[in-house]
């Protein structure tokens, strides 16, 4: 039985390089998918008939490489390495919407943005009707504070 995994390891190093890409999936981190660059290369190793000490050597140093030279290069250009990038609500500073409901003057209504409804108000002392364009300068909580364009 093991002779055979020793003669098949290709197989079991696909498998721990599509075990690595899923769980990558879950993380975004872009860590995991180092080891699933280096089982890549252990399984053209494996193919190329190499032992399976050379295999784990190939896996280790190539998953390191991984690690210190693509992962910097995967977080620049796709995280944007930005640690004060806004989320959530704190992303909507700035954008414009549609009011779907009366926004008025010292009580709530509704702002569409990107197809989410906010419960809003205004920072002004008259009503905005629906259908006009408002920008979000303000957010306390989960309601959003709006004037007109």
């Amino acid at each position: 039985m093991i002779e055979y995994f020793l003669q098949n390891m290709w197989q079991v190093w696909a498998v721990i390089a599509i075990a690595c890409l899923i769980l990558e999936l879950s993380s975004g981190d872009f860590f995991i998918i180092c080891f699933s660059i280096g089982a890549v290369f252990a399984i053209i190793s494996a193919v190329l008939g190499l032992s399976i000490y050379w295999q784990i050597f190939i896996f280790a140093i190539f998953s390191l490489l991984s690690v210190l030279f693509v992962r910097p290069v995967a977080l620049r250009y796709l995280h944007k390495n930005d640690p004060n990038k806004p989320s959530n609500a704190d992303a909507l500073l700035g954008r414009t919407g549609k009011v779907t409901e009366v926004v008025k003057a010292g009580a709530n209504g509704y702002v569409k943005i990107d197809g989410d409804q906010w419960k809003a108000v205004s920072n002004s002392d008259t009503d905005i009707p629906v259908g006009t364009t408002v920008r979000v300068i303000g957010r306390e909580s989960t309601i959003i504070t709006v004037e007109t364009l």
